[in-house]
């Protein structure tokens, strides 16, 4: 357990931590951070991890592999002091707190290294080896010393090839720097991915499995010590929460279709005041609540399963006619719309509340942190979906790029539905997500 885990509100909290990074994507970095934190939980070690910036399918896997929920740190999205409060509420309750960086070390603005220098947390970075030999020295020289602010705490070679390719690595290695060790391809436990990115966890049937051999041949490195401690403060912000919500039962959709989801968005609405409850628009066959929460996910992949549940399709637009609010969240929006065509050309209809037509893509077609300007207050929040839809419908505000200002994502209200592909982090503003799910 951490140090100094007391209950005072005020108190410093030390706890083992380190952020965990790469110089780009696509270097491993899920895989060996969900094995390192499996590792450490065969142990007995409770295991806090998060992941830097917006991801949903990433804190699946991470979740499975330490036991516990899995949420974003992000210096713009989050917020310095709510990232300061999650941070320390960790260290009161964990042995270790590991954070996933995103992309590369340095890239994006906040970026990784940002999220890691403010905090303080020791950086250890991986690097795909695959091609390099000496250069590998090279490349980790730079990550570790292009800024010196940050606490270093050595280098790891990922999918080495074989004992005569991690001498050649070796070879180039700076003296001064520390070598974690190694890691060879791990063909049966690589991570499936699909459009948006890797599988959902449920759908992976030997994940578990592939995880302990992860963890079996990391805890074979020197990655695996336990980190240096980290003094974690509390944040400032002790404002008291308001209620608006007090009374009203949110219905929330939560199944294979819909899962992209923010646990710190359900935990705000409950600490405003909401009950919730989940629902499958698969698999019910009806809903009721003061207001339903429709969240992103694959729709395009459950086209005729959806299509099918006429039942639940009654039932929403009843709920809709009724006046009552309803919500939804990029994939939660295709579903609102009369019809939905897979990348395959497959078409079905849809619950037919949002007029309009939606289509998967090839091609990324929206990607980006974006903020909401409300009555109620900025949310924060990002884009990253692979369709596109036409509708009749115009839009009541646009989202603004955190890159450069200019509008974004249109955001939509018919009737009782409001409706985006903004996927929005809901403690940006609460009182603005409270609105979104009130009348009026």
């Amino acid at each position: 357990m951490s140090e100094n885990a007391s209950n005072n509100p005020s108190a410093v909290r030390r706890c083992p931590a380190l952020f965990l990074t790469a110089s780009a994507s696509g270097q491993g970095k899920t895989t060996l951070v969900a094995g390192l934190a499996r590792h450490h939980a065969r142990l007995g070690r409770r295991v806090r991890v998060f992941k830097t910036g917006p991801d949903f399918l990433d804190p699946m896997i991470l979740g499975r592999a330490s036991g516990a929920p899995v949420g974003p740190l992000d210096l713009w999205m989050v917020g310095e002091a709510e990232c300061r409060r999650k941070l320390w509420e960790a260290a009161g309750e964990a042995d270790l707190i590991l954070v996933e960086g995103a992309m590369g070390l340095f890239d994006g603005t906040p970026s990784g290294a940002d999220l890691a220098e403010t905090f303080d947390i020791p950086v250890a970075a991986l690097i795909d080896a695959k091609g390099m030999g000496q250069t590998f020295g090279a490349l980790a020289l730079g990550l570790a010393t292009y800024r010196p602010a940050l606490r270093f705490a050595g280098i790891l070679a990922n999918r080495v090839a074989s004992p005569r390719h991690e001498e050649m690595i070796r070879a180039g290695f700076p003296p001064d720097l520390r070598y974690l060790g190694s890691m060879p391809r791990l063909v049966d436990a690589e991570l499936p991915s699909r459009h948006l990115g890797l599988v959902q966890a449920e759908e992976v049937g030997d994940l578990d499995a592939r995880l302990d051999r992860i963890a079996d041949r990391l805890g074979e490195t020197a990655l695996a010590e336990l980190p240096e401690p980290v003094d974690f403060g509390p944040s400032d912000d002790a404002a008291e929460m308001p209620r608006p919500l007090a009374g009203r039962r949110i219905a929330v959709a939560r199944d294979a279709a819909f899962s992209f989801i923010y646990e710190d968005n359900l935990r705000l609405l409950q600490r405003l005041g909401a009950e919730l409850d989940f629902f499958s628009p698969l698999a019910d066959s009806h809903v009721e609540a003061d207001a339903v929460y429709l969240p992103g996910g694959y729709p395009e992949l459950h086209l005729e399963a959806l299509s099918d549940n006429r039942e639940m399709k009654g039932s929403l637009a009843r709920h809709v006619a009724e006046g009552r609010p309803l919500y939804a969240e990029c994939g939660g929006m295709l579903y609102l719309l009369e019809r939905l065509t897979d990348t395959s050309g497959d078409s079905a209809e849809m619950a037919g509340l949002l007029p309009g037509e939606g289509s998967m893509r090839q091609r990324l077609a929206g990607l980006g942190m974006q903020s909401l300007e409300t009555p109620q207050g900025r949310l924060r929040g990002h884009s990253f979906h692979h369709s596109t839809m036409e509708t009749p419908v115009e839009p009541i505000a646009f989202g603004r790029r955190q890159s450069d200002g200019r509008a974004g994502e249109p955001f939509y209200r018919h009737g009782a539905v409001r409706a985006s592909y903004l996927h929005l982090y809901f403690p940006s503003a609460p009182e603005a997500a409270a609105a979104l799910f009130m009348g009026g």
